[in-house]
């Protein structure tokens, strides 16, 4: 009697570059019919990911999102072909601390990347060594990373196919989005791929303002002056807030040698929004070079930004705060064919952290270990799901939390001196604080106890001090 035959052992790359057809056969023995109805059970996936980062977008500088004052042909194309989310957050509102988590599905404090600088723990694995180790992808990497250097060749689990030409959006954008094109261009279709493209602009708005630091006392373009944008609505502040906002704001370039006035004021929101002008050019070349390759329909399509932009409300520019204007960020999902089109999520709660976690759902792989997003793909998909209850953004390392849930927003800062509770609904330019209410104090308590509960689940990195829950135990 013969011996029968053992089934062949692979491993996942070699079963993913067989999963195509009817002849892969699973580790342990399941035969390949078994492993074919396995295959047809199967969600879609894309054959390719293309991941756009920008740095530094205030989340309402679209032109199809509303948008009145800029030009974003690009955008608006990218956001007509797929779902975008009003209430998208930063992890952190800050370049770095918020990289981490994007590519890692974890919060800064746990990368070890709680200010710039720094790069991710090793021991946790980031977009592109994941996908590098459980599937078939090729991995490449263009511009701004961050983690620790800006500009850099060595990006674990990519191959850098563009490091940048210097810290200025308008140089070093270019080439970024040239190589990307250029790879693009001469590209295997035989192979998937996951590219990120992350570019620099906005952030030269940075540039503008040390530029600027002094109000000239006049327009410094005249011809601009019925150009300029209103201020908006929430332009005044409370002068009650906590004070690490007001050190922030009175260290930043409006307050430093000299209050603006308000027409310089509106001369950095002209200013501010033709630097969106410049990056949207540049995803434009991408997006291009992508359907002149055949390749659009095949393409999963992300864009996102680190952080947001003060924009003048509340008298503040840059980010590093907890205001909406920047901890909000775009987040987009375009797939022609699998994902719906021109649909607006104004509903669910989303965030950073889900990036990895879905691109993982996407690509059909599980996510590492102690995610702490979750995937959106059911959303994207259109089923009925109630989403996440509340999203957690951080500031450094023990400097400030926010819980914003469907309807309110707390936010905490350690010098324990004035706790925020907005009514988002009712408030959404955060200017009337309710922490100090009576009818919400039942309110303030259960965000108090969702962000205790939060920071007890989280495996800090060695390098973040502890917070011992300073937010929760006051």
């Amino acid at each position: 009697m013969n011996k029968q035959t053992k089934p062949k052992s692979i491993n996942r790359r070699e079963f993913i570059k067989l999963s195509g057809s009817s002849v892969a056969v699973l580790a342990g023995g399941i035969s390949a019919k078994d492993a074919f109805g396995l295959l047809q059970k199967r969600k879609p996936k894309p054959k390719n990911i293309l991941l756009i980062i920008t740095d530094q977008q205030h989340i309402d500088t679209i032109a199809a999102g509303g948008c009145r004052h800029v030009r974003t042909p690009a955008l608006d194309w990218l956001k007509r072909r797929g779902i975008s989310f009003t209430q998208s957050y930063s992890s952190n509102p800050l370049c770095s601390p918020a990289r981490s988590s994007i590519f890692t599905g974890r919060t800064s404090s746990e990368a070890g990347v709680h200010v710039n600088g720094r790069p991710i723990r090793r021991d946790i694995p980031n977009l592109g060594q994941w996908l590098y180790q459980e599937t078939d992808y090729e991995t490449v990497y263009a511009g701004k990373w961050h983690l620790p250097r800006s500009f850099t060749k060595n990006i674990p689990g990519f191959r850098v196919i563009n490091t940048g030409i210097g810290g200025l959006g308008y140089l070093c954008d270019t080439v970024t989005s040239r190589a990307c094109e250029a790879f693009l261009r001469n590209h295997s279709k035989s192979r998937s791929f996951l590219m990120v493209a992350s570019f620099l602009q906005p952030h030269d708005i940075c540039e503008w303002l040390r530029l600027n630091t002094n109000d000239p006392g006049q327009l410094r373009y005249e011809e601009l002056a019925d150009k300029l944008p209103e201020l908006p609505e929430n332009f005044q502040f409370d002068r009650n807030e906590p004070q690490a906002i007001k050190n922030t704001r009175q260290a930043r370039e409006p307050f430093i040698n000299g209050y603006w006035g308000k027409q310089h004021w509106r001369y950095y929101l002209w200013s501010y929004y033709r630097h969106i002008e410049f990056v949207d050019a540049e995803i434009g070349r991408i997006l291009q070079a992508l359907e002149n390759s055949g390749q659009a329909k095949d393409t999963l399509i992300v864009f996102t930004s680190d952080h947001g932009e003060g924009l003048a409300h509340h008298q503040m520019v840059r980010k590093n705060t907890l205001y909406d204007e920047s901890a909000k960020v775009s987040l987009i999902f375009s797939w022609p064919g699998h994902i719906p089109e021109d649909i607006t999520d104004r509903s669910h709660l989303v965030c950073g952290l889900d990036v990895m976690p879905t691109l993982c759902d996407y690509v059909g792989i599980n996510t590492p270990k102690m995610m702490r997003g979750r995937s959106i793909r059911p959303i994207l998909e259109g089923k009925r799901v109630t989403g996440r209850d509340f999203v957690v953004t951080e500031v450094g390392a023990n400097k400030a939390r926010m819980v914003r849930t469907k309807q309110y927003k707390y936010t905490t800062y350690n010098d324990k001196s004035i706790e925020q509770l907005f009514d988002m609904k009712t408030d959404s330019g955060e200017t009337k604080n309710l922490a100090t209410s009576s009818r919400h104090a039942s309110t303030l308590a259960e965000h108090k106890k969702l962000l205790g509960k939060w920071e007890t689940q989280l495996e800090l990195a060695p390098n973040v001090p502890n917070t011992d829950a300073w937010w929760y135990k006051a």
